[in-house]
């Protein structure tokens, strides 16, 4: 990104953090923001700090949902967020699943969504996408998520921050104690004051 400008960003992930966690979500009907979610993102978006959706879509592999229905999905989520004058500004998703999964379907179909890739967090890809499309900064950005996986795929990104929500599971296990939030809200909120005491 040399002689490129680079922002402080948000790289979120979606079931758990921005919308209600449907395991393997498959109807349209059933996304919901949770709240606090187009508040949050609305206030990312007065200052200009651009926000990325990076999620794990395994259900491809799976052949739980076909992969355009994660395109449809991310579209209705927009359709949400604008609802709420609020605004992603990239969607990344991977719909892979290694072959060495227990879980793998062995359907000869789905064959080219079955193998290992760098884009499945905790892998970073995505995330180096994210902040190369976007111009993020990795050490002014803040990646926040449900899942340790999120965390780590940031940390391997070299993005400075991470928040991982546990909700009211005050015991919830992570690795990551010192930075857990109880929601996607609460991480900006101090993401926001992290980067202004900067």
């Amino acid at each position: 990104m040399k002689n490129r400008k680079r922002h402080p960003m948000v790289l979120a992930d979606r079931d758990g953090t921005l919308i209600r966690d449907v395991p393997y979500l498959s109807r349209l009907e059933d996304i919901a923001l949770l709240p606090g979610v187009a508040e949050a993102i609305r206030q990312l978006n007065r200052r200009q700090i651009p926000v990325a959706m990076v999620t794990n879509q395994s259900g491809v592999a799976r052949g739980y949902f076909p992969e355009s229905f994660v395109l449809e999905s991310h579209a209705r989520l927009m359709e949400l967020l604008a609802a709420e004058d609020a605004a992603i500004q990239g969607l990344y998703y991977c719909p892979h699943l290694s072959p060495k999964d227990p879980h793998s379907i062995p359907e000869a179909a789905l064959a080219r969504y079955r193998r290992a890739c760098s884009c499945r967090k905790p892998e970073p890809e995505l995330l180096l996408r994210a902040l190369y499309d976007l111009e993020g900064d990795p050490e002014r950005s803040v990646v926040i998520g449900d899942a340790d996986r999120d965390l780590l795929a940031g940390q391997a990104a070299g993005v400075s921050l991470g928040y991982r929500i546990v909700g009211g599971e005050s015991g919830a296990q992570t690795v990551f104690s010192p930075f857990r939030v109880l929601s996607f809200a609460e991480g900006v909120e101090r993401f926001l004051t992290w980067l202004d005491r900067g």
